[in-house]
């Protein structure tokens, strides 16, 4: 049976793509990486992608509307024939017309445990609010800015003296493995979405 194909966005150093990549290379993940994509042409992450010999494209944003740049993205990725598409530190709002193209095939990973500390700068806001319990939280994307469905949560205590950058340090961990762990769970078939629950038919799923 052919692997499934993943389709990257990315916009940096794309280290949870790097996670990605290593446990498809490994198997621990059944699928492959078909195409990587980044809005900024140098990306370490593209630069890492053509290392590991992958299909890599910058598709250049300027002069263009939201629409227009994300059109050109979809084909590209209609082209590689992914099955699933995992947003990597893409520093982009989804178009409506993207999101429809991919119904509940777009997941993203945010280091906070929403609906807590959405947007830019997580880790400060959770700092800043004194919570004790942060973490990373997989999620499908819909029009909002970190608002679809979850599909997997981990915690991740805030230490005495933590400062963003140690706690930044300590969440992703925490995303790399995370991530790969929900994105089998979607290609395998075992999400099913019901309004804001992604009801998980398996008994064997523990984030934490």
């Amino acid at each position: 049976m052919p692997k499934k194909k993943l389709g990257i966005l990315l916009s940096g150093r794309g280290s949870n793509f790097e996670a990605i990549a290593d446990n498809a290379e490994k198997e621990v993940l059944d699928a492959e990486i078909a195409i990587v994509i980044s809005n900024v042409a140098d990306a370490r992450g593209l630069e890492v992608a053509r290392r590991r010999n992958l299909n890599a494209c910058f598709v250049d944003p300027r002069g263009k509307s939201r629409e227009e740049y994300d059109r050109e993205v979809v084909a590209l990725l209609t082209k590689s024939k992914v099955d699933l598409i995992c947003l990597a530190g893409y520093m982009r709002i989804l178009s409506p017309y993207f999101i429809q193209q991919f119904p509940s095939r777009i997941l993203n990973i945010h280091p906070a445990l929403l609906p807590a500390f959405k947007g830019l700068d997580a880790q400060k806001q959770a700092l800043e609010y004194g919570v004790k319990v942060t973490g990373c939280t997989v999620h499908f994307v819909d029009e909002g800015v970190d608002s679809g469905p979850i599909v997997l949560q981990a915690t991740v205590p805030v230490e005495e003296g933590d400062t963003e950058e140690l706690l930044a340090r300590r969440i992703l961990r925490e995303e790399h493995r995370l991530y790969s762990k929900a994105i089998a769970l979607v290609l395998e078939g075992l999400c099913e979405v019901e309004g804001r629950s992604v009801h998980i038919h398996s008994s064997s799923v523990n984030a934490d």
